[in-house]
């Protein structure tokens, strides 16, 4: 592999761990945010939902729109943007003292524009380059952003239980050095020619077929097996098994990263049969969510959720593969259709998970079951919203199937 192309995927590396730092620094900074700024749970759930919003409208524009773009520049200009937005981010308290969230806010659609920009562009760059088994090559990529994950939060929060709160711009000004190491990177980078549609119409005929609804599908139940857990398991784990939060934190999402780090780790290195992996990583995850759900047992509770990291980590990255391989022509748009579908499931998950357990707070029939079940209101509401959340790798498992079948015939077809 050329020098250039090394540059370069180290460069995708540094976005993807950037990526990292934009979906999890700002939740463990939120409740410092609260008792330093006073700002309140709707301007936190805000930030969220801006977070959110900001990447899939990236994602649309480019699935429409990737042709009046010039990919290498986009690519290179990504890691200046997150940059840049962290440093307002962080700089928030000092420019706009008396409108610190609206500076938070900016930062916040800077950043995460440059995140939804790395999620459609890495991974067309990291399969366009040449190699010998492309499907491993997605997994290692996608392997990154879960051990940034680890990274980030294991660093974070003994940083904040070591200097406080206050201390959270510093925490922000050194994370914000890696983007900035991703542009000296892919300012020496080769990016290789990639396709775009022509023109709108050219995208637009691909929403005519099946066959892209069915991968947008799985990779929305796929991201919302995922990222469910990924969000809930630290307040699962505190509220619903009573494990201080501190361990929860450690042990509930930094290990279910390590877990999803060693499954993508793994199948990058010795992984084949990408149909049947997705079908029993839909399986496991079902399972691991229901055991979850129903333990007793706060150890076996835990351990399920970290599980849950290591059954869904091929989740994303494999319909990833499945989707460029079914459209190797659409270049660029099909990333972007994947990662919207992805990122709406993303969102749309860990949400009904807080929608139901708000409801078990306050319906009277849920309040007296869990009172029937000797459950605290809270506990049986992450119960319940965590069984809720089992029905997406439940309803993942006859679509998995269904690509695993497809892969199978092809290659019974090719031999």
């Amino acid at each position: 592999m050329p020098s250039s192309y090394r540059t370069l995927k180290l460069g995708c590396y540094s976005i993807n761990v950037t990526m990292s730092i934009v979906g999890n620094l700002p939740p463990i900074l939120f409740l410092g945010f609260r008792s330093l700024y006073g700002l309140s749970f709707t301007q936190l759930g805000l930030l969220v939902t801006v977070n959110f919003l900001t990447q899939l409208a990236v994602d649309l524009i480019f699935s429409f729109f990737s042709h009046r773009f010039h990919i290498p520049r986009t690519l290179k200009f990504t890691p200046v943007l997150a940059s840049a937005g962290l440093l307002i981010y962080l700089l928030s308290p000092l420019i706009l003292p008396r409108a610190i969230f609206a500076g938070l806010l900016l930062g916040t659609v800077i950043f995460s524009a440059a995140s939804g920009l790395g999620e459609v562009l890495i991974s067309p760059v990291i399969a366009a380059i040449p190699a010998e088994d492309p499907e491993r090559e997605m997994s290692k990529l996608h392997s990154v952003y879960a051990w940034g994950a680890v990274f980030i939060i294991l660093v974070s929060t003994l940083f904040l239980l070591a200097f406080g709160a206050e201390a959270w711009p510093l925490l922000t000004a050194l994370f914000t050095l890696i983007p900035l190491g991703g542009t000296v990177l892919l300012a020496r980078a080769q990016i290789p020619p990639m396709e775009t549609p022509a023109r709108v119409s050219g995208a637009l005929r691909y929403l005519r077929l099946p066959s892209l609804w069915l991968c947008v599908i799985a990779i929305f139940l796929g991201g919302a097996a995922e990222c469910t857990m990924a969000q809930w398991a630290s307040g699962y784990l505190e509220g619903a098994l009573g494990i201080p939060k501190i361990w929860g934190d450690v042990f509930g999402v930094a290990l279910f990263s390590v877990m999803l780090g060693l499954g993508r780790t793994l199948y990058g290195k010795f992984g084949k049969n990408l149909g049947r992996i997705l079908f029993l990583g839909g399986i496991g995850a079902t399972a691991c969510y229901l055991i979850a759900a129903i333990s007793p047992d706060p150890v076996l509770g835990l351990l399920a959720c970290a599980m849950t990291g290591f059954c869904a980590s091929i989740l994303w990255p494999g319909c990833l593969v499945v989707a460029s391989e079914r459209f190797p022509e659409s270049g660029v748009f099909i990333y972007a259709m994947m990662a919207a579908g992805g990122d709406l499931g993303a969102s749309l998950g860990p949400q009904l998970i807080g929608v139901v357990t708000d409801t078990a707070l306050t319906n009277p029939a849920l309040l007296s079951l869990a009172s029937n079940l000797n459950l605290s209101p809270e506990a049986f509401g992450l119960k319940l919203g965590m069984l809720i959340g089992m029905l997406f790798p439940l309803c993942s498992i006859p679509v998995y199937f269904h690509i695993m079948k497809k892969r199978e015939k092809q290659r019974n077809i090719q031999i």
